[in-house]
């Protein structure tokens, strides 16, 4: 079953490969989500600082009645801070927030500030290797299991690895059907890096493609259940996002294989072009200010 099914990281941690993602579900209610999720029997959850959840998440896995060291835990540093001690504060507020005693997976949001995401002209090297230095720090004071990266480009990921002390264990990026960013993702692999696929149906967008649709019929899954398994089957981990517990489960039955020849398909078609209201990636952009 793919909820057992897990990667081992660079440092021998095991990630589980499919985990549930919490993206802007507002505190009030997300910790009834990571019940669902739990109880389902997913047992990775993938919050972040940006999101502006993680009292709730932590209050959900406390009220799940799961032992905690059998969740594995993923939050991110957010991508507004290229400081020392603002990273060494904001690390210690995750952990409060969460109210736990350590962090299965931190990682740096953005190699740029929200406001000047993907903006090639400034890789903020030095404010991620400042970043980067606190989240080593608290990985060797066992405050974190692991470390990484998150919309890191390979240049980015090779500022850290050049001139940190311990190279990222994971980037978590943009992976769906039509958006693979295969450079990237072969270097991540050359790196040891294990590769997690964020928005693994591209925001719901994939759901009435054409040919997608035509060939989640073909092996009488759902689009979303063929999304799921292609990110599962290029190596990443997937993290879909769901608020219903039925839709947590049906994300998680995905016991079959996409043929080599329709992956094949599946790589070649054109990119989506726009993702509806959540085009704007990412969206923390337009109101994280602080």
């Amino acid at each position: 079953m793919i909820l057992d099914e897990t990667y081992i990281l660079s440092n021998g941690v095991k990630i589980p490969k499919l985990g549930a993602g919490v993206w802007m579900i507002d505190d009030e209610v997300v910790d009834q989500v990571v019940k669902d999720a739990l109880d389902v029997g997913y047992r990775h959850i993938d919050t972040a600082q940006s999101y502006r959840n993680e009292e709730g998440v932590g209050r959900g896995i406390k009220a799940s009645g799961v032992d905690r060291k059998e969740i594995f835990v993923t939050t991110k540093l957010s991508g507004n801070i290229k400081d020392y001690g603002e990273a060494v504060k904001a690390i210690d507020k995750s952990l409060a927030r969460l109210d736990m005693d350590y962090i299965d997976l931190m990682i740096i949001h953005s190699p740029q500030p929200w406001a000047e995401f993907r903006d090639e002209s400034n890789h903020y090297f030095e404010g991620n290797l400042e970043a980067w230095r606190a989240l080593e720090e608290a990985y060797k004071a066992k405050k974190i299991r692991a470390i990484g990266v998150s919309n890191f480009e390979q240049i980015d990921l090779e500022n850290l690895i050049e001139n940190g002390e311990i190279k990222p264990m994971v980037n978590q990026i943009l992976v769906h059907i039509t958006n693979v960013p295969n450079d990237v993702m072969k270097y991540c692999q050359e790196q040891g890096i294990v590769v997690e696929a964020y928005s693994p149906i591209a925001h719901g967008a994939i759901l009435d493609h054409p040919k997608v649709k035509e060939m989640a019929e073909k092996y009488t899954v759902s689009p979303a259940q063929l999304s799921i398994r292609y990110v599962l089957q290029l190596g990443t981990v997937a993290l879909p996002k769901s608020t219903k517990k039925a839709h947590m489960k049906a994300n998680a039955a995905i016991d079959f294989t996409i043929s080599a020849e329709d992956m094949e398909i599946l790589n070649g078609l054109p990119l989506i072009e726009h993702y509806g209201k959540d085009h704007e990636m990412p969206v923390f952009k337009t109101f994280y200010k602080d």
